[in-house]
C-alpha cells in the first residue's frame, strides 16, 4: 500500500471506528469514482471493514473487522 493511500486508509478506518456508521453515511464522504481514490473498495477487498445488517428495514452498519482493528491499532502504536 502506498504511503499516501496508507494514510488515507488509516483516516478512513479511524473514522469508521469513531462511532456507529451506516452504509449510506459512509458512502457519502468516502465513495469515489476516481480510480486512484479507492479507499472504500480497498478496505473491503483487504478485509478491513464489513457490512452487517441486523434488521432488513434499516441501513447496513459499517464496522471494522478484526484485521481492520489490528491495522489501526498497529499504526497508532507505531505512529
Amino acid at each position: 500500500m502506498a504511503e499516501s493511500t496508507n494514510l488515507l486508509m488509516l483516516e478512513f478506518l479511524s473514522w469508521v471506528a469513531d462511532r456507529r456508521r451506516t452504509y449510506d453515511e459512509a458512502m457519502e464522504p468516502w465513495q469515489s469514482h476516481c480510480p486512484r481514490q479507492t479507499i472504500w473498495e480497498d478496505a473491503i477487498i483487504d478485509g478491513y471493514i464489513q457490512l452487517s445488517s441486523v434488521d432488513p428495514l434499516h441501513d447496513s452498519e459499517v464496522t471494522l473487522t478484526p484485521r481492520g482493528r489490528g491495522l489501526l491499532k498497529k499504526q497508532l502504536n507505531h505512529g
